[in-house]
Formats: structure tokens, C-alpha cells, sequence
């Protein structure tokens, strides 16, 4: 059933957001197909909502249909073993941190260091998102779509879903693909994945490339969520955010050469160099806590950009440009942002 009128401030983690013109939930893939085609076949535009917590919405709103992805579900093939490991398909819908849970219980190994991350599991493709040395682009074995070009059900192969960093063909083509499920391979076993991050091998008291026990690797990177303000609290203005409101740069080598001495270089394989957008921020002087009583950068990690509770879009995007800009100034480097962004440019 529409509800008109709905806000989306009530809808994503910002908080932010203006009404919508009509709100369907989706709560099978049928229902999802139907609500989306039939839309296509109108006319009307489309907005997929799930965690709300890659998006930053314009204070108008959005004039057309909001889906609501509630599908729901965990599969596990019959043939899992300790040599093949764990083949799991994962409705659009399901809260990713619950499957990030659920798969550690079970000692299935490759998506332990994405703990705590909000939204659905169908928007990981997406933004191929990733943490602490981990992405799921590691352990996608494929994604089922519904193609709103072709009107038919398709599942594209990892090879086929152009993953790159939070980057994949999903966002290359964002009104193309709506996502109904996505298949995990995972391995089996008690230890997670090599660690790849130097932060998490600190916490756990391992070196980067050892393997730690699941359950620790869960514990270490939720602990260090929660203190930069990643994990979603209702009571914390500081997680009333999109989570890192920028990517981090890939720059060319005669881009990172020009970097300050201090700056971080992580070499990649294609010859790029990684920096850190959150160095960048904050030595181009804006400190944790940069803003206003509206909104200002979180007080825990100068990444994110938070709504204190009485915040419009407006507000949060001149924030952001104020600091996209003065990095650039400062360092000659144009920040990314990594949500997107609904009828609202930055």
C-alpha cells in the first residue's frame, strides 16, 4: 500500500530527508519486481530505501516512488564442506550486520571485518563495501537482479559486476539493476581471514597477515567502530551520519609524490597510490567536531558529518563542501563522496 507523504529524514541514518511522494514496501521478490516495473512502466521515478545509510536526500524530498526492501532471508547450500566451504544466499533486505553476525556463529570465514557496518546486504554490491582490509567483493560468488532495461530476472557472476574500490557496475549504471540477492562463498573454520589492516592487527595483538579467532576479529572491529562513531547508537548525534562521507583518494604517482611528507601511501596494484581522506581533513586544519550546532564533522572521526539532531541537507552539503574545498586548497586533491546523493549535488 503507497503512503503519501512519508519523510525520508524518518528513513536513513542522516536523519535527513525530505517527504516522499508515495512509500511501498517490498517484503518478497515479487513484490520488489512489481514495485519497481510497474513504476518503469509509468513513468515514475524510483527510489530503493533499505538501511538508508549510504544516502543524503535533498530537503524537497523525492517526488516519486520510495520501495522499502524488507525481503528477508539466510540459504545455506547442502554441499557445504570444509574444502568447497559455505555457499550463502542473502535477501536484498537482510541487515547486513545480522548476516556479518550470523556467519561468525556458523565459522564462516571472509566477512568477519565488515562487522558492524549498517545498512542491507543487498547495497554491499553496490558500493562494494569494505573495511579494515576486507571488502565483499572478496567473497561475492554472484548477484540476482532484476534488469529494468532488459524487464528480466538476471544474476551476474562476480567477473561480470565490474568490482573495483567502493565501486562496482551497480553504481556505474545506478538506474539499471535492482538487487534481490546476493551469494557469499565462504570458507569454514574458527580463524578469520589473514588481516589486512594494521589498525585491527594492533588491536588484536597479531601481525598483519596472521589469522585471529572470528569472534575476536568481530569484537576488535566493532570496538573500533564504536569509538570513531561507526556503529549506529540512538543516542549518539555522533553515528546520525551517512557513515565516511568521502572515499579515499586513488591518486597517480605524480598526484602522491606532491603529498606532504607524513601523508599515507598505499601502493595498488594497477600502479595508483591510496591515500587517506581522513589524514587529508585533518591536516588541512578541520578538526573532529568542525561545524556548527546543526551539523559539524563527528566529534569521534573527522570523516563522517554529522546531523546534531536539528540539521537540513542544505547545511550538511555546505559542511561538505567547505571541507572538499579546503583540501583541495591545501593539498590539491578533490574528495569523492561516498554516499549518494537524492536530488542534492555537493
Amino acid at each position: 500500500m503507497p503512503h503519501p507523504d512519508t519523510r525520508l529524514s524518518d528513513l536513513t541514518t542522516l536523519r535527513l530527508g525530505g517527504p516522499a511522494g508515495e512509500l511501498v514496501e517490498a517484503r518478497t521478490d515479487d513484490q520488489l519486481v512489481d514495485a519497481v516495473a510497474s513504476a518503469d512502466a509509468a513513468g515514475i521515478p524510483v527510489l530503493l530505501v533499505a538501511g538508508g545509510s549510504n544516502l543524503v536526500v535533498a530537503d524537497d524530498g523525492f517526488e516519486g516512488r520510495v520501495v522499502l526492501v524488507r525481503t528477508r532471508g539466510i540459504t545455506v547450500a547442502d554441499d557445504a564442506s570444509a574444502c568447497a566451504g559455505a555457499t550463502v544466499t542473502v535477501a536484498a533486505g537482510e541487515p547486513w550486520d545480522d548476516l556479518v553476525a550470523h556467519a561468525v556463529a556458523s565459522g564462516w570465514i571472509g566477512v568477519e571485518a565488515l562487522s558492524g557496518i549498517p545498512g542491507s546486504t543487498g547495497a554491499t554490491p553496490v558500493q562494494n563495501v569494505g573495511a579494515y582490509g576486507q571488502d565483499v567483493a572478496q567473497t561475492i560468488a554472484s548477484v540476482r537482479t532484476w534488469d529494468r532495461e532488459a524487464r528480466t530476472i538476471r544474476t551476474l557472476a562476480a567477473a561480470d559486476c565490474g568490482f573495483g574500490y567502493r565501486h562496482s557496475r551497480f553504481k556505474a549504471e545506478p538506474h539499471r539493476f535492482v538487487v534481490l540477492s546476493v551469494t557469499f562463498q565462504l570458507l569454514l573454520g574458527d580463524l578469520g581471514a589473514p588481516v589486512a589492516y594494521g589498525e585491527l592487527a594492533r588491536r588484536l595483538g597479531v601481525e598483519v597477515g596472521q589469522r585471529a579467532p572470528t569472534a575476536a576479529v568481530r569484537d576488535a572491529v566493532l570496538a573500533l567502530r564504536r569509538g570513531k562513531g561507526m556503529v549506529l547508537d540512538a543516542d549518539d548525534p555522533d553515528t546520525w551520519s551517512a557513515g565516511s562521507f568521502f572515499t579515499n583518494p586513488v591518486l597517480d604517482a605524480a598526484q602522491a609524490d606532491a603529498l606532504p611528507d607524513g601523508a599515507p601511501r598505499f601502493a595498488q596494484p594497477d600502479g595508483s597510490v591510496k591515500t587517506s581522506a581522513a589524514w587529508l581533513i585533518d591536516h588541512a586544519g578541520f578538526e573532529r567536531g568542525h561545524g556548527t550546532s546543526a551539523v559539524s564533522l563527528s566529534t569521534k572521526h573527522v570523516l563522517a558529518m554529522t546531523n546534531r539532531g536539528s540539521a537540513t541537507t542544505v547545511e550538511l552539503l555546505d559542511l561538505a563542501r567547505e571541507v572538499r574545498d579546503g583540501v583541495e586548497a591545501a593539498f590539491g586533491v578533490r574528495l569523492v563522496p561516498e554516499p549518494s546523493l537524492i536530488n542534492c549535488e555537493l
